[in-house]
């Protein structure tokens, strides 16, 4: 496998691995892991950069919602709703579904999805939810992505060449490739961990134990994990209203208190951009201090209900994802609702959207990948 010189290569020598100009070599002990391999195919890179002025408001029709069904966004929004980029889009608990789909949109259009059932039935008869809650669209065309229950690499032509089944009572909610055959995974549970798994051979390479607020209740645990290209472990701890960052051996080496963190990630200036289930956006310094922050009262006209995935754009832009359905109870309201926002430095929202109905019904939205900014995904090379 060849790598690079970026963020990846760090991160893969700060794992104990070898990097000799493009080869790497696997020297950590390895671990058996549930998970099997397949060859995959080849595919289309991603889309090209393309840059976008900052557009002016309008109707957003390609969003497919044309007004709101309940008072939580103005029927015109700005930006040009499905057109404004391409992108990824994977959304948790969208119970009216019986699947639950990764979208790839381009054109305005979707080009590309992908559905697994939303209910798995145990053996005892009992119903297992899978959701959405992480996904990446590699330079090769797989998407690798977690789904509650477990994590998967599909294909363009949707077959599936690496899976992972969390064992009863754990949860997988975050995975990250680290080039095109490693993945970092985070399994919740009691102990929840950190896992480094090569999805050629389907062995655990490495595991790193982190504590957790409420060790026996898995689902609340960790959705927002990432390695930082120093190779250190960023962790969103949703139970435990703290960011904190932690060495490969499980020794914490910085935190910040933050109320009920979704996501976080190491931005290329050395701050960390963090989101909250409480309905705000906030970037840290290395002291801890906020020298960034979006709340509700910085765009009254849209509810911000919890903000999940965030991805801090090239052009200093933030993507932020405003996920609905634990504060909107009856479905049928969720279309009034923005599901993506992009915000400004200064805090201008320059892209709304609005995507609840046929052709282009999106769902709830906790994690977007936009396929028109810069860098390898797979490299550490994007800041989300």
């Amino acid at each position: 496998m060849k790598y690079r010189s970026s963020p990846a290569c760090g991160v893969l020598q700060s794992l104990g691995f070898v990097v000799l100009g493009s080869t790497v070599l696997n020297l950590p002990v390895a671990h058996a892991a549930d998970a099997s391999a397949a060859p995959a195919d080849a595919a289309a890179p991603i889309t090209a950069s393309v840059t976008l002025t900052a557009p002016a408001a309008t109707a957003n029709s390609t969003s497919a919602t044309a007004a709101p069904a309940a008072p939580f966004s103005p029927a015109v929004l700005p930006g040009h709703g499905l057109l404004q980029h391409p992108f990824l889009y994977i959304g948790e608990w969208n119970y009216p579904k019986k699947t639950q789909t990764v979208f790839i949109v381009r054109d305005g259009k979707i080009a590309w999805s992908y559905d697994i059932e939303t209910n798995l039935i145990a053996a005892d008869g009992t119903k297992i939810l899978q959701e959405f809650s992480d996904a990446t669209l590699l330079s090769n065309g797989n998407v690798v992505f977690a789904r509650k229950t477990g994590a998967g690499e599909v294909t363009p032509d949707k077959k599936l060449v690496w899976n992972y089944d969390a064992p009863t009572g754990f949860e997988v909610h975050t995975v990250e490739p680290i080039g095109t055959d490693r993945v970092m995974m985070v399994q919740n549970g009691d102990p929840a961990k950190v896992m480094i798994i090569n999805t050629v051979t389907g062995r655990t390479e490495r595991e790193t134990v982190l504590p957790t607020g409420k060790p026996k209740t898995a689902h609340t645990q960790f959705r927002g994990v990432r390695l930082t290209a120093a190779g250190t472990i960023l962790a969103a701890h949703m139970d435990n209203g703290k960011v904190a960052e932690y060495a490969m051996d499980g020794k914490e080496i910085w935190s910040v208190a933050v109320p009920a963190p979704w996501a976080t990630v190491r931005l290329k200036n050395g701050n960390t951009l963090v989101t909250s289930n409480r309905g705000f956006a906030r970037e840290l310094n290395p002291k801890g201090e906020t020298v960034w922050e979006f709340t509700q009262k910085d765009v009254p006209d849209i509810k911000l209900f919890v903000l999940q995935g965030a991805e801090r754009l090239a052009n200093g832009n933030t993507i932020l994802c405003n996920w609905c359905p634990n504060a909107i109870k009856n479905p049928k309201d969720w279309p009034g609702s923005v599901q993506v926002l992009e915000v400004t430095p200064d805090k201008q929202v320059v892209w709304a959207l609005r995507a609840w109905a046929d052709p282009g019904d999106l769902g709830p939205a906790s994690v977007i990948q936009l396929l028109d900014e810069p860098g390898v995904p797979e490299q550490g090379e994007q800041q989300r």
